[in-house]
């Protein structure tokens, strides 16, 4: 009796193309794996962006638009490391180049 040959090792999947180009640079900035999971985190970063970038950076008004939670919106900006712009600060009435707009002798209302 001989011994039995032993089973062939399953392959792993290709690597796509220019994916280990990315990989190979020390200094690339970290990518989402490839595949089904990578595609959707790319895709959730991508919207949120977009969004904030629509809402003037308000991630008030961003989270309405989207249909979540403001702490839920401010996790998921912390974990996909997206970088917001501060919320552009309407002038206040009155105000003239940013001078006190206060009338001198006046009390503030």
């Amino acid at each position: 009796m001989t011994a039995p040959e032993p089973a062939p090792r399953a392959s792993l999947p290709r690597t796509p193309k220019g994916l280990s180009e990315v990989a190979a640079t020390p200094n690339a900035p970290a990518r989402p794996l490839p595949g089904f999971h990578g595609a959707v985190s790319d895709f959730k970063r991508r919207l949120i962006e977009a969004t904030l970038t629509q809402a003037g950076g308000n991630r008030t008004r961003a989270a309405r638009a989207l249909g979540l939670q403001r702490t839920y919106l401010l996790r998921l900006i912390r974990e996909f490391e997206i970088s917001v712009p501060p919320p552009a600060i309407p002038p206040r009435r009155g105000a003239v180049d940013g001078a006190n707009s206060l009338t001198p002798g006046r009390a503030p209302v």
